[in-house]
């Protein structure tokens, strides 16, 4: 038996002031987004999402760094610097593994942990606290879709490979945020309706790179073997963001039969389905508070 007795209990009122929603939704980004980088955590928490930063800005880096170096072989070898449509090609694995990190390690631990019912017994409903996360993984998300166009956007300013005006790098600038907000979207959305769907981290983590590898393999079977319509393609996950950045910059792909319309509601048909499961989830989540 425990000697421990206690003595009284009961309840004071708050006395500091009441910041409202806004308050709890921006300190719950805020957590989230230190959360997914695995700030003030171990040392073994931060390596994955880190790891997967710096992978995304090396090939943009090592132009970086060559052309500071060897700033005239690199200008007359133009076709050896990489272009900002192709970038993703490079480092595609990289945002594949952060999102599949990133999604699950800000909704998985919550429920795991018991945390989502302390949330919502905070001014935050479902929505809310779901749009906190969002809100938290975006800019996270933007280090490995944006950051890099934009370090080799400099880059090629730098060797005098880049654009020409003032004019021509403000549209290369907005098709650079363009392309990272398509590609941000939709990996965003898929990485958070498979967090939604289990509270075990590896599990969701594991089911965003297989509906990734399933998605293209089975579409690539049905697109070679089969001789099926190109339309079959814009299932393949790991295709149609990185096709509609190829259409931002207007460029032309191996999609020819495919409109660019048909591209960019495969990409909203992600995002809207992929969000709709999250929010049925949540929805139906039975929570203690």
């Amino acid at each position: 038996m425990s000697d421990a007795q206690i003595y009284e209990q009961g309840y004071r009122k708050h006395t500091g002031e009441r910041l409202g929603v806004g308050a709890s939704m921006r300190s719950l980004a805020w957590h989230s987004a230190l959360r997914a980088l695995g700030l003030r955590r171990t040392f073994w928490a931060k390596v994955l999402p880190i790891a997967s930063v710096v992978i995304s800005y090396l090939p943009a880096a090592v132009f970086v760094g060559v052309a500071a170096l060897i700033p005239e072989e690199i200008t007359n070898e133009v076709d050896a610097i990489p272009t900002y449509h192709d970038y993703y090609g490079f480092i595609s694995a990289a945002i594949i593994l952060f999102v599949a990190i990133v999604g699950p390690e800000v909704l998985c631990s919550d429920r795991r942990h018991g945390m989502l019912g302390l949330y919502l017994a905070s001014p935050l409903t479902r929505e809310t606290y779901l749009a906190s996360k969002v809100l938290g993984l975006l800019p996270v998300l933007g280090l490995v879709t944006l950051g890099p166009p934009l370090l080799l956007l400099v880059g090629r300013v730098f060797v005098d490979a880049g654009p020409d005006t003032v004019g021509d790098f403000f549209v290369l600038l907005v098709r650079a945020v363009g392309g990272a907000v398509a590609v941000t979207s939709v990996f965003l959305a898929v990485s958070l309706a498979a967090a939604s769907l289990t509270d075990r981290r590896a599990v969701a983590s594991a089911g965003v790179i297989l509906l990734i590898f399933v998605t293209g393999t089975v579409t690539a079977v049905l697109d070679e073997s089969l001789d099926a319509d190109q339309h079959v393609l814009l299932l393949n996950l790991l295709l149609v963001p990185f096709e509609l950045v190829q259409r931002i910059y207007g460029v032309e792909t191996e999609l020819g039969d495919v409109t660019t319309a048909a591209v960019v509601v495969a990409n909203l048909a992600w995002v809207l389905t992929s969000s709709a499961i999250v929010l049925w989830r949540y929805r139906r989540l039975a929570v203690t508070r």
